[in-house]
């Protein structure tokens, strides 16, 4: 138990590292995660189950394993909370998309596969980097999941709206129990676990290694979209990943802000930043590779399997950050704490 305590340290720690070295392996011998894209069966709302599927579930139900009826009884106190994640959500991503489209002056195929990813709900991923970064992951899943149950319907309008009169035709059923399936039923069981068996010693210790199972979760998740679409990113130049960057990275920037003007405490700034900034760019992919007018423009999917890497890069990258602060300030509480007894001292010495 030791030595997986001590793995599970490294990779909570290093979680950036494990996910960009899966992402360059995978680059350079896609075969070793082609069973991540392995699809097993189709459930009975046409949601091919793969093994990514099941991936995805464990890495849900290892962050239910850390919440308690406390985390719901809070969000409940502030269920605008929620509304303002989904407002920002889909008010900053898609116009966001839009303005980039324009000042890069990206190409048709480019723009609509930027706008597609703009409009997508946030993904399970950003559930993964708010437990990562102590965010406040009640609240993470409340925006990923009102936020995908207002997908069919925001998806195409915002794409209609900001994409030329595109159309893209979305089933709304076939996703409701996709994130049933992959959010709320894993959340559900991890939380009843923690509630039944919360108490006991040995599942204490076995909550300690749920971070790492969550990073290696994520690194074969990004590693099945390499497999996949790895040999098309660099086709089309180095403008793919300019656009993909400045509207992930604004994305978190304004997500921030959104936090700060609604008095949201810390941990729901750092969540709402994670959530507005990592979109569903893996359902950006599907819709790409599975619509009909896209068939015509096969960059639309690239941008759309780039972000989804990048994504999930970039997420690690920023919940190491939060996480780094949160380390830095309780190093430094003891030593100002010390600093604080010691000028005390001086002062009575001097009184006396």
């Amino acid at each position: 138990m030791k030595a997986l305590k001590k793995a599970a340290k490294f990779m909570s720690d290093y979680t950036a590292l494990v996910v960009i070295a899966f992402a360059v392996v995978t680059f350079i011998w896609p075969a070793w995660m082609g069973w991540v894209n392995k699809a097993w069966f189709t459930d009975f709302a046409t949601n091919k189950f793969t093994t990514q599927t099941v991936i995805i579930g464990v890495i849900m139900m290892s962050m239910g394993m850390s919440m308690t009826t406390e985390n719901f009884r809070i969000l409940a106190q502030r269920p605008l909370d929620i509304f303002i994640g989904a407002a920002a959500q889909y008010g900053i991503m898609p116009f966001l998309a839009y303005t980039l489209v324009h000042l890069l002056r990206l190409p048709d195929d480019l723009a609509l596969g930027l706008i597609l990813v703009g409009c997508c709900p946030g993904g399970v991923s950003s559930n993964v980097m708010s437990y990562l970064c102590n965010g406040d992951v009640a609240f993470s899943v409340g925006m990923t999941t009102a936020s995908t149950i207002l997908s069919p319907i925001m998806t195409p309008l915002l794409i209609s709206l900001l994409a030329s009169g595109a159309t893209v035709r979305i089933k709304a059923f076939p996703m409701f129990v996709s994130i049933i399936e992959t959010v709320i039923l894993p959340v559900a069981l991890g939380f009843v676990l923690n509630a039944v068996f919360g108490k006991r010693e040995k599942f204490r210790e076995f909550q300690q290694l749920m971070p790492a199972v969550a990073v290696l979760g994520l690194a074969f998740v990004v590693g099945g979209v390499v497999n996949s679409q790895g040999a098309s990113f660099f086709t089309s130049g180095l403008v793919i990943f300019v656009a993909v960057f400045l509207h992930n990275g604004f994305g978190y920037v304004l997500g921030y802000l959104v936090g700060i003007l609604t008095r949201m405490n810390k941990a729901k700034r750092r969540t709402i930043s994670i959530e507005v900034g990592m979109q569903n760019a893996g359902m950006a992919t599907n819709l790409a590779n599975t619509t009909a007018q896209f068939a015509a423009l096969p960059n639309a999917a690239i941008i759309s399997a780039v972000s989804c890497v990048w994504h999930s890069i970039s997420g690690t990258i920023l919940a190491g950050f939060f996480s780094w602060l949160d380390k830095r300030a309780e190093n430094k509480a003891p030593a100002e704490t010390l600093d604080e007894k010691e000028e005390g001292a001086d002062q009575s010495t001097v009184t006396e």
